[in-house]
C-alpha cells in the first residue's frame, strides 16, 4: 500500500520540479535581459550605431549623393584653422550660454526660495509657475515669442502706451541675442523644482540657530542656504550648461541665426552644413568637436567645485 502512495506521488513531485525549474530560469538574467530587449535593439540601432557612423563620417567628405571618400583629418583642420564662421558660431555660442545660464539659474533660486513658504494655496502657485517648462523648446513657443518682440508685438505695444517708442527687437543685432536669452531664462521651470527640492532638505534647525547669534535673512542664504544647495547648483549648473551649447530651435525659429549673423549659434551651423548643404562629412566633424567642447567646459567645471561645493557627509569642500 505505501508503495503504491509513493508511485502516485512520483507524477507530482515531477510536476514540480517541471515548475520550479522554469520558473527558475525566468528569474535568471536571461529574462531581464529579454524584457530590455526592445530598448537595447533601439539604443543599437538608433544611437550606437549612429554614433559610430558619425565618427567614420567625420573623416570622409560625404555629402549624401557620393559615397564617402576618406579624408583624414581635413574637414578638422578645415573647421580649426579656416573657418570663419564656426569662430564665430563658437563666440555667439559662448556669449549665449555665459548670460542665459547664470540668470536662468539665479531666477530659479529666487523663485524657488519664494515658493518655500509656508502660505495658503502654495501648491497652485508652484503648479502655475512650472506650467511654461511643461511646453519646453516647442516650435507654438519660439513662434509665439517671435510675435511678441517683433516690430507690431506685445512689447512694443505696452511701451507705446507708456508712451516710448519701441523697435523691432528681433532684427535690431544688439537685442536679437537677449530676446533668445530671455526665452531661456522664462522656462527656468525644471531648474526651480530642482531647487525646491533642495531647500526642503536644509535643515531649519541652522537657521533658527543662527537667528538667535543674530545673523540676518542676507547672512543666513551666504552662509547656510548657498553651501547646503552648492551641490544641487552644481547638477543644475551642468544640465543648463549641456543644454544651452546645443541650443537651436529657439534661433532656428524666431532669429534664423540673424541679424548679421548675432544669434548664428554653433548647432544652427551644424544643420546648415548638414541639411542646407549636404556636407555630412563636415557636419559630423562638426558635431564631435561639439561633443569635445562640451566635454571640456563640464571637466571644468567640476574641477572648480572642489572650491565651493560643499558636501555635508565629509564637512568639506
Amino acid at each position: 500500500m505505501q508503495q503504491l502512495r509513493t508511485a502516485a506521488a512520483l507524477p507530482r513531485v515531477k510536476r514540480k520540479s517541471r515548475l520550479k525549474l522554469f520558473l527558475g530560469r525566468w528569474e535568471s538574467p536571461v529574462a531581464g535581459y529579454l524584457f530590455l530587449s526592445p530598448w537595447l535593439v533601439g539604443f543599437f540601432l538608433l544611437t550606437l550605431w549612429p554614433m559610430f557612423l558619425s565618427v567614420y563620417y567625420s573623416f570622409t567628405k560625404y555629402t549624401l549623393l557620393d559615397v564617402p571618400n576618406w579624408i583624414g583629418l581635413s574637414n578638422y583642420k578645415q573647421i580649426l584653422f579656416d573657418d570663419e564662421t564656426f569662430r564665430k558660431s563658437i563666440k555667439v555660442t559662448f556669449q549665449f550660454v555665459l548670460l542665459a545660464i547664470p540668470a536662468k539659474l539665479i531666477f530659479a533660486l529666487l523663485v524657488a526660495m519664494l515658493l518655500n513658504k509656508k502660505l495658503k494655496g502654495i501648491s497652485i502657485y508652484r503648479t502655475v509657475i512650472y506650467l511654461p517648462s511643461l511646453i519646453g523648446t516647442s516650435l507654438a513657443v519660439s513662434v509665439l515669442w517671435k510675435n511678441i518682440f517683433s516690430d507690431t508685438g506685445f512689447i512694443n505695444q505696452i511701451l507705446n502706451v507708456l508712451g516710448i517708442q519701441g523697435s523691432n527687437w528681433i532684427s535690431n543685432p544688439k537685442t536679437a541675442l537677449g530676446t533668445l536669452i530671455l526665452l531661456v531664462v522664462w522656462q527656468f521651470g525644471s531648474s526651480m523644482i530642482i531647487f525646491l527640492a533642495g531647500l526642503k532638505q536644509i535643515p531649519q534647525d541652522l537657521y533658527e540657530a543662527s537667528s538667535v547669534d543674530g545673523a540676518g535673512k542676507v547672512k543666513q542664504f551666504l552662509r547656510i542656504t548657498l553651501p547646503m544647495l552648492s551641490p544641487i547648483l552644481l547638477f543644475n549648473l551642468v544640465l543648463q550648461v549641456i543644454s544651452g551649447f546645443q541650443m537651436f530651435t529657439q534661433a532656428f525659429v524666431i532669429t534664423k541665426g540673424g541679424p548679421v549673423n548675432s544669434t548664428f549659434v554653433y548647432v544652427m551651423y551644424l544643420y546648415e552644413k548638414g541639411f542646407a548643404q549636404f556636407q555630412m562629412g563636415y557636419a559630423s566633424a562638426l558635431a564631435w568637436l561639439l561633443l569635445l567642447i562640451i566635454a571640456v567646459v563640464t571637466l571644468l567645471i567640476f574641477m572648480s567645485s572642489k572650491y565651493w561645493v560643499y558636501y555635508e557627509s565629509n564637512g568639506e569642500r
